[in-house]
């Protein structure tokens, strides 16, 4: 009898390891065929646990990219026109300085929007992408400092030392507006990393503003 119950525990316990690895493959398993979804739920949890170290990002965050995009692209067009237009190498320089610091903010930010789910201003949408911006303290209702068609235009036929001034005088304004804009995502953002972008346009292009104005002859 007791060789009997013996078996019978043995065979009850081999059920159980059986039953026990089916539940765990059942669990662990589906990888296959959903292209890891074990893996994806793990990158999800790393990339939550990375936005809750860089802060959850707010509506203020989404408005700050979506405006500085075509903002900061404005400013590439500009700098773009110095070439072959411009007779200052000091313009020229600075010129190449702005586009070197401000394209990769541009992506930095349109990852930022695609990551969030928001939407990448187009190029060339021009005021589309100040929906929304709180420009609280700027003075402006539209987008601060963005030049018009006409200024562009203008910018555009210039050459020589009536482009250097123009182009100076244009993008004073222009800098002064992203610093406005950058000013009010420090105060109300939420986004640990799009409040560090704010920081450094501020300090930037303050710097640059100061260099313009003596260029200008104001300094």
């Amino acid at each position: 009898m007791s060789s009997i119950r013996t078996l019978t525990r043995r065979a009850a316990l081999v059920a159980a390891a059986v039953g026990a690895g089916f539940v765990l493959t059942a669990c662990g398993g589906g990888s296959g065929d959903n292209g890891g979804s074990g893996h994806g739920a793990h990158a999800s949890a790393s990339a939550s646990a990375s936005e809750a170290t860089a802060g959850a990002h707010n509506a203020q965050d989404v408005s700050f990219a979506q405006g500085m995009i075509p903002h900061h692209r404005q400013a590439l067009e500009m700098a773009r026109l110095a070439d072959g237009r411009a007779s200052s190498g000091a313009v020229k320089d600075l010129a190449a300085r702005i586009e070197k610091a401000q394209d990769p903010e541009i992506k930095t930010m349109t990852g930022w929007l695609k990551s969030w789910g928001e939407d990448v201003p187009a190029a060339g949408g021009g005021m589309d992408g100040m929906k929304g911006m709180d420009h609280s303290g700027s003075g402006h209702d539209g987008m601060p400092g963005m030049m018009g068609e006409a200024d562009m235009a203008e910018l555009e036929k210039s050459s020589g030392k009536a482009f250097d001034t123009k182009f100076l005088a244009l993008m004073v304004e222009h800098h002064e507006g992203a610093v406005k804009m950058a000013t009010v995502e420090k105060s109300k953002g939420g986004y640990g990393p799009a409040k560090a972008m704010a920081d450094d346009i501020v300090t930037a292009q303050n710097a640059e503003i100061s260099e313009m104005n003596k260029l200008l002859g104001k300094g």
